[in-house]
């Protein structure tokens, strides 16, 4: 097993994950990827592990922050048409 260039107490650990379960799902795989990308090598896969998410969601996180300034649903929770469907009967 490799071992982390950084370290976390409990209580730091357990206050992330807290924090993180406050966010919609956009804020929370951003909040993933800036600590990743803190964190360095092997942040990744750490913080997929103390958050309880994938690494592909992390990794899509660290893109949409690359392109934050072209976002075209800023201040949206979802897509445009996304979500449940209305009942019209």
């Amino acid at each position: 097993m490799a071992t982390l260039l950084f370290e976390t107490d409990a209580v730091t650990e357990r206050r992330l994950r807290e924090f993180a379960e406050t966010l919609s799902e956009k804020d929370r795989r951003r909040f993933a990827a800036i600590e990743a990308t803190q964190r360095g090598y092997g942040g990744i896969v750490y913080v997929a592990e103390l958050l309880g998410c994938s690494t592909k969601t992390i990794e899509r996180g660290i893109a949409e922050l690359e392109q934050l300034a072209d976002d075209p649903v800023a201040g949206r929770v979802r897509r445009p048409g996304a979500g449940r469907k209305k009942n019209w009967t």
